[in-house]
């Protein structure tokens, strides 16, 4: 994930305006999004027929990642745009959480994948661990492999020796931690990984997909849904890698003159925030049964609110 550090203002009046429309933009946009995930969680949590489905778990699943995510980061942005310091030891638990869900998302995408490849492929012989009562199996592997890598990437750093990790206030960013080259080429080895092995899966999957379509003559819609699942997929997978192409645009700032916070903050609102905005709408309200669900559940409380 790219450095936030570059999102720090100058402390002059000039650049006051700037960071007032930033999170101007960015805090009503996060709590429209929070409310979302609330109202689809509460709608999982209300009906029976979602908690016995596999990918439906896997859904709510990503929407709590992604939850994590989106308020780790905006806490990050809100404290570098404001120019709050304090000691790293509580920056520490903000970091560990937004890299391990960002290193999480495609390892969801692609859990999520092979879920509708073995539901098509192998509807009656469906691996226990994929079950709706086991697929926790699935949920806490995918947890302790995303916490794995930025607890080594923290672990490895050299500590600079004019910071006491207590007492000493420092902006929160992540050069504070892992400021070595072992450590960048560390983080460049696990993503390109990462995003390499996902890009695969989704690949195979949707290939076998494919050419299942032409094998089944019944139940056709099914199989040409998942296929379109597996797509969209692909679609916010390389909207998440596209995270990644920050040393690119930022010699925009180079080649156009562009202001580097003005640059950082496209980046992230562009590549770490727009993806998790976009999954509500991507996964939740494209799926028939559970917008009628999420129209009963908005009617009920509008009723509620109206008594």
């Amino acid at each position: 994930m790219f450095n936030l550090s570059d999102l720090q203002p100058n402390s002059t009046a000039h650049h006051a305006l700037p960071v007032i429309i930033k999170v101007s933009i960015v805090i009503p946009l996060t709590c429209m999004f929070l409310g979302c995930i609330i109202v689809m969680l509460h709608t999982f949590a209300s009906h029976r027929q979602f908690l016995e489905t596999s990918r439906y778990l896997l859904f709510a699943y990503m929407l709590v990642n992604d939850a994590f995510q989106v308020i780790s980061s905006v806490v990050l942005f809100v404290l570098f745009v404001c120019q709050i310091k304090f000691p790293i030891c509580y920056c520490i638990p903000l970091l560990f959480v937004s890299t391990a869900t960002f290193q999480n998302t495609p390892l969801i995408l692609a859990a999520m994948s092979l879920e509708r490849y073995i539901a098509i492929v192998y509807p009656l012989q469906r691996p226990l661990a994929w079950r709706s009562d086991r697929i926790w199996v699935i949920i806490l592997s995918l947890w302790i492999v995303s916490c794995l890598f930025p607890f080594i990437d923290f672990s490895i750093g050299k500590q600079d020796p004019n910071v006491d990790p207590f007492s000493t206030p420092v902006l929160c960013k992540t050069i504070k931690l892992n400021s070595s080259p072992i450590q960048m080429l560390f983080k460049a080895v696990i993503s390109i990984l990462f995003f390499a092995v996902v890009a695969v899966i989704i690949l195979f999957t949707y290939v076998r997909i494919l050419l299942e379509t032409k094998k089944l003559r019944q139940d056709r819609a099914s199989v040409n849904k998942a296929m379109y699942t597996v797509l969209l997929h692909g679609f916010q997978l390389v909207l998440c890698v596209l995270a990644f192409t920050h040393p690119i645009t930022e010699t925009l700032v180079v080649v156009h003159g562009w202001q580097p916070e003005d640059m950082a903050f496209f980046n992230y609102f562009t590549f770490i925030l727009i993806p998790r905005f976009l999954s509500p709408l991507i996964y939740g309200f494209r799926d028939q049964s559970l917008r009628a669900c999420i129209g009963k559940s908005l009617l009920y409380c509008s009723q509620k609110v109206s008594l």
